[in-house]
């Protein structure tokens, strides 16, 4: 095998592949990239067992051949050349080893043998459909941080995808929730999707489709079966394991009957609540009062002090006092695109719901706590 390519085309593919390669690895190939080369194409493959991606570059002039280099390390070298560098990859050489130059660079990779690389079986795909990039960011940014870490809790390490019907209007849903808050985003279903099964898309696939949509402008198709999805688009096929377990009715969790509405300036909100958040550092906690025109935080501390802050809202319910974890506030806020944010409230011991006066395409409920 034997080709040359330019340094930014190998490192932009470089840089898919190798964030998939665990660190760490129990199994020596796995921290290989497979690199396959025809005589006017180059296919990068790497895989963690439960994802695996796999780039395809065209390139002039190669002479066929297989093998596996180390991920990372082969990244970092390409990384390190000069921009605009030419890049031969030489393998086998004498040494029986790849061979990395580029002008007066010269690094020699020890290989694994090919057979020792995982392929994860192809299993049919029976569901079939195309989202815009911008549909599958939007679902992805307002949701992802909700997604539980808990590993005890492995249903919730994930979002929950799956075709529901709003008011008629038939919708792909998305769902995340860690126990303490949730996170619930519709966009229009796409053909296709009408009678796909309720996934769950595992964290890790969600960061790594998340960084690679960046870089699409047009459709991506996704393929379902039971345990697997994929994704296609410009060259790259990213193929993950489903996470095997039953999500929760997350849509009992929303409450249907809150009557105490308050609508308030998003920004103005956000940097009270970070203003007062200063003195809750440690405990998390703030306390919000809902009051006629307004809405008041504050915040206290044996060793820190307190901290109050009014913001003008729009409120005309009775008074009332909650407590919340101010991070999982902001990170609700803060997806939060229109000015109003609207807060659904029955008392100080039930969860809110937290919407965009002008989206309705996205609600949050988030728990209450005691402070």
């Amino acid at each position: 095998m034997k080709f040359t390519i330019e340094r930014a085309n190998l490192l932009k593919t470089l840089n898919h592949v190798q964030s998939v390669v665990e660190k760490r690895n129990t199994i020596p190939v796995l921290s290989n990239v497979k690199i396959e080369a025809s005589a006017s194409s180059l296919s990068f493959k790497a895989t963690d067992m439960d994802i695996e991606i796999t780039e395809n570059v065209e390139v002039q002039g190669a002479t066929a051949g297989v093998t596996t280099a180390p991920a990372h390390t082969l990244y970092d070298i390409v990384r390190k050349l000069p921009d605009g560098s030419q890049v031969e990859v030489e393998y086998p050489s004498e040494t029986g080893q790849m061979v990395v130059s580029s002008g007066r660079s010269k690094f020699t990779l020890a290989c694994l043998p090919v057979e020792d690389f995982p392929v994860m079986t192809g299993d049919d795909m029976p569901y079939n459909f195309k989202i815009s990039s911008e549909d599958l960011k939007s679902i992805i940014d307002r949701t992802k941080f909700a997604v539980s870490t808990e590993e005890t809790r492995y249903y919730l390490n994930g979002i929950y995808v799956h075709a529901a019907e709003d008011d008629g209007v038939k919708v792909l849903r998305a769902a995340a929730t860690d126990g303490h808050r949730l996170a619930c985003v519709e966009v229009p279903l796409p053909a296709g999707a009408e009678s796909i099964p309720g996934i769950i898309v595992p964290r890790k696939t969600i960061a790594e489709i998340r960084k690679l949509a960046d870089e699409v402008s047009g459709e991506i198709e996704v393929s379902l079966s039971a345990n697997k999805i994929r994704f296609s688009f410009e060259g790259i096929v990213l193929t993950s394991k489903l996470i095997d377990g039953t999500y929760p009715n997350y849509e009992k969790v929303i409450p249907k009957d809150n009557d105490k509405i308050l609508e308030i300036d998003v920004k103005e909100l956000i940097s009270a609540v970070e203003r007062v958040s200063i003195i809750a550092e440690r405990s998390r906690g703030i306390k919000v009062t809902m009051q006629a025109g307004g809405m008041v935080l504050s915040s206290s501390s044996p060793e820190a002090g307190s901290a109050v802050e009014e913001v003008e809202a729009s409120y005309e319910s009775d008074s009332m006092e909650i407590g919340f974890n101010y991070r999982y506030l902001l990170d609700i806020l803060q997806e939060v695109k229109g000015d109003t944010a609207r807060f659904c409230m029955a008392d100080s011991s039930a969860p809110a719901v937290i919407s965009d006066i002008s989206d309705t395409s996205a609600l949050y409920v988030l728990m209450p706590m005691r402070v």
